[in-house]
């Protein structure tokens, strides 16, 4: 992608101690019984590598083309980018062994469920999983927006690799409304307000 511009956002990266309090309270309750993101939140990540969340932002003028992409959901239905011309899609590539995929689904999720009537579509990519796995994981972690299956084809993970590559699981990316990638969040979310915030500036764009 040409001329990418990288930052952090430094007003939402600094998350004061009891909003991070607050936050780790909400995941509790959805991974408590879970021991790998239990794990992952401790430090021991079982030699899992991951990306350090960093995000990003790629400004409008060098977003490079929209990126095509097809594949199949878990149910079997076909998919492609063309389902979404014109909405802000944001694309979370997962597996269910990954730690903390566990970890940051809740806020997905949430995050789905604030936009789902602002013209935001979630898209999950899962890279590795057969369709009862991918099934259970979504059941567990209360996940209701669609998941591609892509380990037979990778035909979604190189569409995006060939415009702004994912590098680790999990990526987050936000896809603008001319399907172009607008910002890339590499590992776990850092924090829900900072995908919040990319997902609202896309939305606010023309």
């Amino acid at each position: 992608m040409r001329a990418a511009k990288t930052r952090t956002r430094r007003r939402l990266a600094l998350v004061l101690p009891a909003a991070a309090a607050a936050a780790a309270l909400l995941l509790s309750g959805c991974t408590a019984n879970d021991s790998l993101a239990s794990q992952y939140r401790s430090g021991s990540g079982q030699n899992y590598i991951a990306g350090d969340g960093t995000v990003s932002e790629f400004a409008a003028g060098s977003r490079g083309d929209a990126v095509s992409f097809q594949g199949e959901l878990a149910d079997g239905s076909p998919v492609s980018s063309k389902d979404y011309t014109g909405d802000v899609l944001v694309v979370n590539f997962w597996y269910a062994g990954c730690p903390p995929c566990r970890v940051e689904a809740p806020d997905l999720e949430a995050l789905y469920q604030k936009y789902k009537t602002e013209g935001v579509d979630f898209l999950g990519v899962n890279l590795y999983d057969s369709a009862s796995t991918a099934a259970s994981f979504e059941k567990d972690k209360g996940v209701t927006y669609p998941s591609v299956l892509d380990r037979d084809t990778g035909s979604v993970l190189l569409a995006f690799s060939k415009t702004v590559p994912p590098k680790a699981t999990p990526t987050t990316l936000v896809i603008d409304k001319k399907g172009r990638v607008s910002a890339r969040i590499l590992g776990a979310i850092p924090d829900r307000s900072i995908l919040d915030s990319l997902i609202s500036d896309a939305v606010a764009e023309n």
